[in-house]
């Protein structure tokens, strides 16, 4: 079956002005590889700064005017122009922004819906929102009503894509879990959801896939079940992560991300690593290990801990 959405070597960078006139080129992604399929929910997770966002914007056709983009994303089989996106954004790919901002606050929420009164009571209820909320604005809900209302918006219209960008800041561990399940139902009900977090503990609750950021690049991408133990891991930053969760120690690891245009040569992560090869400063090809992709010349799964 033709994936719903696959990107493959995408890149994103930025024209930027400095000093006076002069130009420069400011690249944030590079290398990003994605797959989603129907039906499922695939969770990208990374610090901030590791492409995330942009992802979801470049998905989306909504990029500022500074930004160019290069690689190939194909939504069902067939390249996604900025003229297709722009037709298909909103019925057949929607957003679910992570700030309830994006509600207009001069509109009451059930025009913000959808136009028939009937279908905005079936959609609000379908997240335990009354018939009464559709007469209410925005600044009358509660954060998690209004995470709610953003979904409801988003899923009026039947979309085959769901990109999620961080749904639930600010909400504690019960509303987003509740949340998180919504879109978790919508992905059995036939959707490819992207959700994209910086929270792996939470994506690890509805995610059927995870794929990895770092400074821009995907570096791995694995079933969700391979976060049960970290020897089915593959590529250092992951085990990284997994280490750092609260259950496994918090456990941390020396050094930062790096910034854009500070990204060295090959491996991004090299620096930070503790399995760092001299030819990880080469090219670093994203390669099938074990039921899953890793960007790693030397990865983990199946190596002695």
């Amino acid at each position: 079956m033709t994936p719903i959405l696959e990107v493959e070597d995408l890149s994103i960078s930025f024209l930027q002005y400095d000093r006076g006139t002069r130009r420069r080129v400011l690249p944030a992604i590079r290398r990003l590889d994605l797959t989603l399929e129907a039906g499922q929910v695939t969770a990208v997770v990374g610090s901030s700064g590791s492409g995330k966002s942009l992802l979801a914007h470049g998905i989306l056709g909504i990029l500022p005017y500074n930004a160019r983009m290069a690689g190939t994303i194909r939504y069902r089989g067939e390249p996604l122009t900025p003229q297709r996106a722009a037709a298909l954004r909103g019925r057949e790919i929607v957003l679910v922004p992570q700030s309830v901002s994006y509600l207009d606050p001069l509109r009451k929420v059930g025009p913000q819906v959808d136009r028939d009164r009937d279908k905005v009571q079936a959609v609000l209820g379908r997240y335990g929102l009354g018939p009464e909320t559709g007469d209410l604005y925005p600044f009358e809900l509660s954060g998690g009503m209004a995470r709610r209302v953003l979904i409801a918006t988003a899923v009026a219209a039947s979309p085959a894509l769901v990109v999620a960008d961080e749904p639930t800041p600010g909400l504690d561990a019960r509303v987003a879990g509740r949340i998180l399940g919504h879109f978790r139902e919508l992905a059995e009900g036939g959707a490819a959801v992207l959700l994209i977090t910086h929270d792996l503990e939470l994506a690890l609750t509805i995610a059927h896939k995870v794929a990895v950021f770092y400074a821009g690049e995907t570096v791995e991408e694995a079933p969700a079940a391979d976060f049960a133990r970290r020897e089915d891991l593959r590529h250092p930053y992951t085990r990284a992560l997994w280490d750092a969760l609260p259950q496994h120690g918090f456990t941390s690891i020396p050094g930062t991300q790096p910034y854009p245009g500070a990204v060295p040569e090959g491996c991004p992560f090299a620096p930070r690593c503790p399995r760092r090869q001299p030819d990880c400063g080469g090219d670093i090809p994203y390669q099938t290990v074990a039921g899953g992709r890793v960007r790693c010349l030397h990865p983990e799964r199946g190596a002695a801990s």
